[in-house]
Order: C-alpha cells, then structure tokens, then sequence
C-alpha cells in the first residue's frame, strides 16, 4: 500500500501564498496539454460571442433586467421569467465555463517546463479582459441596452479573441526572437489587412447598432443612422478586405513564400467569401435570425483567420522539436 505523502504547514502556507507556483512545483504539462488548454479558451471566447448574439436575437437582452443579479430578489432566473430569462442567465453562466477556460490556460502556461512568463502573461491579459467585459455586459443591461454600450461589448471580445489567438500560436512556437519568413513589403501588405479587418469589425458594430435587433422584446433606441447606407458601406469594406487576401494570397505565390503563410492566406480567402455570401443573404432577406448569428460567428473566424496570416508569417525556433521552417534567404530580399 502506498504512502500518503505528508502535508505540511509550511506547503500550505505556500499554496495559499502562491498557488500557481505551488502547482508548477509539482506538475509539469505535457506541450499538447498547454495547447489544449489555449486552444479551449479561444473557443469558449468565440462561443460566447455567439451565445451573446443569440441573447439580442431572441430578444433576450433585458431577460434578466438588472446585474449583477438577475432581478432584485433574485440571483438567479426565475419561472415567471419564462423562456428570455433562461436564455439570458444562461449566457451570463457560460462566463463562469469561459473563465474556468482560461484560468486552466494560465495554470498549464505557468506549469510549462521551463517557465514561458509570456504564455503566463497572456493567460493573465485574457482574464482580465473577460472580467473587464463581464463588468461592461452588466452595464449594457443597466443602461437599457443602449447600442453603444452594445458595440463595446462585442469590440472588448474581438480584443479577447486577439490575445486569446496569440496565446494558442505561440503555444506552437518557442521563445526565441522572431524571424521574418517574407519581406518587408508583403508585411506592410499583411498589416494593411489586419488594419482593414479591424475596420470591418467596427463598421460591422454600427450596422447591428442601427439595426432592427435591439436585444429586446420592446422598443430600444437605435443609433440615428441610415441603416442601408451604413450596411453599404460595411460591404465596401469588406470587399477591400477580400481584395486586400487574395492580393497577399497572389503575392506569397510569386515570391514562393512558405507553405504556411500561403495556406493560411487562402484559408482566410474562402472564409471571407463564405461570409459575404451570408451576409448579403442576410441583407436581400430582411436579416433572419438565424443568418445574422452565422454572420457573428463568421465575423469572429475572419478576425480569426486575419491574426493568423500576419502571425504565420514569422517563425520562433522550437516550434517543432528537432524541425524548423525552411527559410531562402532570397525570399526575405524578394520583396
């Protein structure tokens, strides 16, 4: 039979001290079980995104009409509340599932042999801002779900889904200075994308806030805009953000760049056609609910697909034990 190891005062002291020391003292994580557990965040992050659409679709919005409790008697939903009350507690409960998500994406960063104090330090800024947003969803109840606050909340989780996006990649590289694998040039390209994408993302927000749903079952003011001129404009961007991919996509071709950087271009080239056919469904069939949440989700994957060219296109050594990526040093020079 084997030995129970003893516990003593001073672990405990310890562990309540520092708990995260504490656990990296005595497990070391697997590499797979680090990317799991950054991985598992950036999907909790677009999943609560959707789930988030999914309340102001339903017109759930005010389901639970004060924060931080549901009502002023009650933490939770109540059955008088019927089926917006469920939708909305619901969503605000998945917050509780995406912060287990990440704080099991900081556990395993900071347990990781040798310590990575920068997968540690981004496991840290996603808590952060989710717990940033949590406070800014409860202010978007508070104030009636006025389309500004609205637009914020969703722009705080794009800024989520960024780090979030970045601490999964560099799960999958080591710690080393980066090393371009294209020009100079094709990064400005690339960076120009990124930049255009941003700007999509934040017309896309002023759409939904000039939009017809409010989030609620009554009237809630929208922004005072042309709402077809708005939704027009939202198009022309993104067909410079398709013009802008599959420009970078042609150029990685010519210069013969990596394999990677080009699949990731052409990735992010059909997920941008997938979501432009959706969204002018969406627009010619007066914006059915179910459209417009593929439309989130697929907003969420663009933004996605558009961090991870530009992150594609430089290399950590220790990305893959005993490999690298095969750089010409003509193509650095290329363009």
């Amino acid at each position: 039979m084997s030995s129970v190891p003893n516990v003593t005062r001073t672990d405990v002291a310890h562990a309540a001290r520092n708990p995260l020391a504490f656990i990296a003292e005595r497990w070391t994580p697997s590499t797979k079980t680090v990317r799991r557990a950054a991985l598992a965040a950036l999907v909790m992050t677009v999943a609560i995104v959707v789930t988030g659409g999914a309340v102001r679709l339903t017109g759930s919005g005010l389901g639970c009409p004060t924060w931080p409790k549901c009502t002023d008697e009650s933490l939770t939903t109540t059955r008088e509340m019927g089926f917006h009350g469920v939708i909305e507690f619901g969503n605000r409960m998945l917050t509780y599932v995406l912060c287990a998500a990440v704080g099991w994406a900081i556990i395993t960063a900071r347990a990781a042999k040798p310590r990575r104090r920068s997968l540690t330090r981004l496991g840290w800024a996603q808590f952060w801002l989710v717990m940033g947003n949590a406070v800014l969803g409860g202010v978007v109840v508070l104030v009636g779900l006025n389309p500004y606050t609205v637009s914020a909340h969703f722009l705080l989780s794009s800024a989520l889904i960024a780090v979030a996006t970045v601490m999964w990649q560099r799960t999958h590289e080591g710690d080393a200075v980066p090393r371009p694998l294209v020009g100079p040039s094709v990064r400005r390209l690339t960076w120009t994308l990124v930049v255009a994408t941003v700007l999509l993302i934040g017309v896309g927000t002023v759409v939904t806030g000039a939009g017809p749903h409010a989030g609620d079952s009554s009237d809630v003011p929208r922004m005072p805009l042309d709402w077809a001129m708005i939704s027009k404009v939202h198009g022309a961007v993104a067909w410079v953000v398709v013009a802008l991919t599959l420009a970078l996509w042609l150029v990685l071709k010519a210069v013969d760049a990596p394999r990677v950087p080009r699949r990731t271009a052409g990735l992010l080239f059909l997920v941008l056609l997938a979501q432009g056919v959706i969204g002018y469904v969406q627009y010619f069939t007066d914006l059915p609910e179910a459209l417009v949440g593929a439309h989130m989700l697929g907003s969420c994957l663009v933004w996605i697909g558009a961090l991870r060219v530009l992150l594609s296109q430089r290399e950590r050594p220790g990305t893959t034990p005993g490999a690298s990526v095969e750089r010409d040093p003509k193509l650095l020079s290329a363009v």
